[in-house]
């Protein structure tokens, strides 16, 4: 009798790591980065887990419409957005809010943009991160278009774009993978792997061993990395980084990590997760946990920076709730404002007649 593997069991090569699943380093590492970035990759990843927690609070009492959730993912985002530079651009999708804060978007744009505020879209001057989209892999083509005229005007900054393993099976991610190979532009692809598109497994995704080795079909470097290893994944995206800086074009990399929550709070993966998949990830795999670990052998932490971090970011994090939550909803009209320089006699029209319909509905006419 012949034993099949469950659709969801997939075996692919080990991921590259710097830090092992304890806190320990691998055999032949050292930790290269000096104290002070192990520290505030900690932090970050602090931050992104209590901010996580608060948004699905704020999502569940109705003051948000809704929100997807980013636990157990910290790594692979902090690592990553830390390796750019202030001039390098990140494009990111709905749930990778935590790496746009990492490198400069105020806190509360992300409970803006889940609010529907329309000044999430509205990123303050000096902020390299192009807007939150829900569109799955859209981010990609504008990721590499933005590349690309980096290269035509010879500058020496590169884009970076985060997206999940679900993404790779739309058409945006292998135009986006050709054009960015064929014109060599200076971008980083990274694919969060968290194992579930929605509730699709990732074996239900592709029928390649792994996500990474899609990039040798593109003619790019494709790299296979832990994306709980916030060691890791820093080290490899600043490589990567610095590979398209230098005119060597783009590389591909699969973070390999995992959805601690549900894909969005409208889900529920307690229907599709298999039983115990989800408690192995956070009691072993928990990349917070394991950056702790390694910052004690470190000596770099203890339970009382623990305490009063928790407090400063609880703090923090409070002031940006309530700067998204008391931001006053425009005025209607204000939809056909910073369109046009001068509106078309068109857009002018339809004003006209929102108004109109505005002022009615006021004198309680009921409109279809």
């Amino acid at each position: 009798m012949t034993s099949t593997l469950h659709e969801h069991d997939i075996r692919p090569p080990e991921p590259t790591s710097v830090l092992a699943p304890d806190g320990s380093l691998q055999p032949g590492m050292q930790i290269e980065e000096p104290a002070e970035l192990l520290l505030d990759m900690y932090r970050w990843m602090s931050f992104g887990r209590l901010f996580d927690t608060r948004l699905i609070n704020l999502q569940r009492q109705g003051r948000l419409c809704t929100y997807a959730p980013v636990a157990g993912q910290e790594a692979a985002q902090v690592g990553s957005a830390l390796a750019l530079k202030q001039d390098d651009w990140l494009f990111g999708s709905y749930r990778d809010g935590l790496a746009c804060i990492v490198h400069g978007l105020p806190a509360e744009h992300i409970p803006l943009f889940f609010r529907g505020h329309p000044k999430a879209g509205m990123v303050p001057p000096g902020v390299n991160v192009f807007g939150q989209q829900i569109g799955i892999a859209e981010q990609i083509p504008h990721a590499v278009g933005v590349a690309w005229g980096m290269k035509l005007r010879r500058t020496k900054t590169a884009t970076l774009t985060l997206f999940g393993d679900g993404a790779t099976s739309e058409g945006a991610f292998h135009e986006g993978m050709n054009f960015a190979a064929v014109f060599k532009a200076p971008v980083v692809l990274i694919s969060q792997n968290n194992g579930w598109a929605i509730s699709v497994p990732r074996s239900r995704q592709t029928a390649s061993e792994t996500i990474a080795q899609k990039a040798v079909a593109y003619g790019m470097p494709g790299k296979l990395v832990d994306g709980n290893d916030v060691l890791v994944m820093y080290r490899e995206t600043r490589a990567a980084l610095e590979r398209a800086r230098n005119g060597e074009g783009p590389t591909f990399i699969e973070a390999v990590t995992y959805r601690f929550g549900p894909h969005s709070t409208a889900d529920d993966p307690q229907r599709y997760q298999p039983a115990g998949e989800l408690t192995e990830w956070k009691d072993q795999r928990d990349p917070i946990t394991r950056l702790r670990i390694c910052l004690e052998h470190q000596q770099l932490w203890n339970e009382s920076k623990q305490s009063a971090l928790e407090e400063e970011l609880r703090e923090y994090i409070a002031r940006s709730v309530t700067a998204a939550l008391t931001e006053p909803i425009p005025a209607p009209e204000s939809m056909f404002e910073q369109v046009y320089a001068e509106p078309t006699p068109i857009l002018e029209q339809q004003r006209q007649e929102m108004l109109e319909s505005l002022r009615q509905s006021q004198k309680g006419v009921t409109f279809p």
